[in-house]
């Protein structure tokens, strides 16, 4: 039997676990996407979580990702192994590799490709990472578009008591603060567990969630699978250990709650349905911008689109 709380002491409350579903991009490249789940649509101003790989990249693999729009979000993507080649209809063009933070903060809109770098056209490599999605406040869904890189050397990085490793990606952390900058209060690192010590992860923000990369995580001593998402408890501290005697890594994101419910459709994301109307309609028509220098295999609308506003 369960003892009562006392009277000082709230009821330690159970994580919400969100497991993937598999989604094919396209040319044989599919994604586990965690969020939107139907049990909880954001995690923060997160509500787009994909993890790709690892998977192994031949020469004749096809996963390069054309041309395609945005609106009202920003696109945050973050290697594990591999590299990707980022190129936007503002002129920004940038090499992804391990450990970087890349901030694409689409706004009234934006159009941009994911590709192979040429000079591993030949080569075989594991591609291996997450890209998510934070939708931007309400009152910045209209704002210019931008973008922004932060290499793996610029993110802070230090040793914690016990062994563990942490990399504050975004936002602040146990006296560390991230230089990538946001427009609402956001969280996201990867920690890395000491085989065989226990980490207490504070309330840092008011919603957050970890995940387990590729091993079993012990989160309060109940066993969280890897790839799934553990939507934690508002305002309570969390014990996090390792499953295996070797490091493990576990990502954390978070922030504030939304400011508001967003309606999601195709690659568009707003807090009004007849924004998303229109942007589709400009899309089908060739409009909202062109990555210079590529115009191969620009995306097509698909053809469920929503009815007219």
């Amino acid at each position: 039997m369960q003892s009562p709380a006392t009277p000082h002491e709230a009821p330690h409350s159970s994580p919400l676990l969100l497991t993937g579903h598999t989604k094919d991009l396209g040319g044989g490249f599919t994604v586990s996407r965690l969020l939107p789940s139907a049990k909880r649509q954001a995690v923060g101003p997160f509500l787009f979580f994909d993890h790709f790989g690892p998977v192994q990249v031949v020469p004749e693999s096809r996963h390069d990702v054309g041309p395609h729009p945005h609106i009202g979000l920003a696109t945050v993507t973050y290697l594990f192994e591999g590299a990707m080649m980022h190129r936007d209809s503002i002129g920004s063009v940038q090499r992804i590799e391990p450990g970087a933070i890349n901030w694409m903060s689409a706004g009234r809109g934006i159009v941009h490709s994911e590709r192979r770098p040429e000079d591993l056209a030949q080569a075989t490599y594991m591609n291996h990472g997450l890209q998510l999605w934070a939708a931007l406040p309400a009152a910045h869904e209209e704002s210019e578009p931008a973008f922004s890189h932060t290499a793996a050397s610029e993110l802070p990085e230090h040793t914690l008591p016990g062994g563990h490793k942490l990399r504050v990606l975004i936002g602040k952390a146990l006296g560390f603060e991230s230089p990538v900058q946001t427009l609402s209060e956001t969280l996201y690192l990867d920690l890395q567990l000491a085989p065989g010590v226990e980490f207490t992860l504070p309330a840092l923000a008011e919603e957050r969630a970890v995940y387990p990369v590729s091993e079993p995580l012990l989160l309060d001593g109940q066993t969280v699978e890897p790839r799934t998402l553990a939507v934690l408890p508002a305002g309570q501290p969390v014990k996090l250990a390792g499953t295996t005697g070797q490091a493990q890594r576990v990502m954390v994101i978070g922030g504030a709650p939304l400011d508001g419910h967003r309606l999601i459709w195709w690659n568009f994301v707003s807090t009004q349905r007849e924004r998303i109307v229109t942007a589709g309609e400009v899309w089908a028509a060739g409009g909202i911008g062109h990555v210079p220098g590529d115009d191969e295999g620009r995306l097509v609308l698909p053809t469920n689109r929503p009815l007219p506003a």
